[in-house]
């Protein structure tokens, strides 16, 4: 009885928030109206297809050749110091769009429904998770945070810690330096623009653990290498990671 009751009310409710609250999809413009559409409708999310391109094994990189995955040229000459990157698919089409309206419109929303994909996406993919200890957010500097409100990767990250049931570490890396925006630099400045950017802070909290560090997009990888370098030289074990779409 009291179950019934309750789904009527929620019905009601409902029913209400769409005659005198209506929303639509930010990208279709089709009404939001079933339970835990926000922002974007459900349609839109499952038309993003995830890559499952080939890439190479090590930094992730996207082959556009239809071939078994394999390790770069780069990567056969000169290792990173993270182990693994993966990608959930290319920065293009919808999934560009709801990064930046994520991003640049503040709908700190889309960071658990992007952290989600992520799961459906990578999920299951092994060498990524395969004994992750600590999942670490790419860190903002404390002046470009203030100025947007939130760090995009910290939302992302803590989803997925949360989903995942691996340790959080929040404030363990840290960006020291307030450098310009790498989206605003020619590729061959990227290097050069984030070197000595990034600090860690209690580094026995990680040491000898392995990490997963989380962004938003790869483009050139400048940013994930920087921070990777910056962990190892702290004591972490391992480090790998993930972000949601690649430039």
């Amino acid at each position: 009885m009291i179950s019934s009751l309750s789904k009527k009310i929620s019905s009601y409710t409902k029913l209400a928030e769409l005659i005198f609250f209506p929303s639509f999809c930010e990208l279709c413009f089709s009404l939001l109206e079933y339970p835990q559409e926000r922002v974007i409708c459900h349609s839109c999310w499952k038309s993003i297809r995830t890559s499952h391109h080939s890439y190479c094994l090590c930094c992730g990189r996207f082959f556009e050749a239809l071939e078994k995955p394999h390790l770069c040229q780069v990567c056969l000459e000169k290792r990173p110091s993270f182990s693994h990157h993966r990608s959930c698919g290319k920065y293009k089409g919808k999934l560009k769009d709801i990064i930046l309206l994520y991003k640049y419109r503040h709908l700190q929303v889309l960071g658990r429904d992007l952290a989600r994909f992520v799961d459906r996406a990578l999920g299951r993919e092994e060498e990524i998770w395969w004994k992750v200890d600590v999942i670490l957010p790419v860190p903002l500097h404390p002046k470009r945070k203030k100025e947007r409100g939130f760090n995009q990767a910290q939302i992302i990250a803590k989803e997925l810690a949360r989903m995942k049931g691996i340790e959080l570490g929040e404030g363990l890396l840290v960006k020291i330096k307030n450098v310009p925006p790498q989206t605003s630099l020619r590729i061959e400045e990227r290097v050069e623009n984030v070197s000595g950017a990034f600090g860690c802070v209690e580094a026995e909290k990680i040491k000898g653990r392995v990490v997963l560090l989380v962004d938003d997009v790869y483009t050139t990888g400048s940013t994930i290498r920087e921070c990777s370098s910056v962990l190892r030289n702290a004591g972490v074990k391992e480090v790998k990671a993930l972000t949601v779409a690649q430039a």
